[in-house]
């Protein structure tokens, strides 16, 4: 979901340069990196990883709490 997100921004954010017509190489070029879209998506995957990695344990203990509350009135 996160890398989604990130390539729909990227997405959106490429056709509003578009639609600005002229100004898109002025919007596009104040980041001066030609890979900025495919190091922004892979560094939201990256993150979303390293997320799920170090809180699995946390969540899954969560959630345990709350199911155990649950079928225990």
């Amino acid at each position: 979901m996160c890398l989604a997100f990130s390539a729909f921004y990227e997405l959106l954010e490429w056709a509003v340069a578009e639609l600005s017509g002229a100004a898109a190489d002025d919007f596009l070029g104040t980041q001066g990196y030609a890979w900025d879209t495919q190091t922004d998506m892979a560094l939201a995957l990256v993150g979303a990883v390293a997320a799920l990695l170090m809180l699995a344990r946390v969540h899954d203990r969560s959630m345990g709490r709350i199911l155990g509350r649950a079928s225990h009135p």
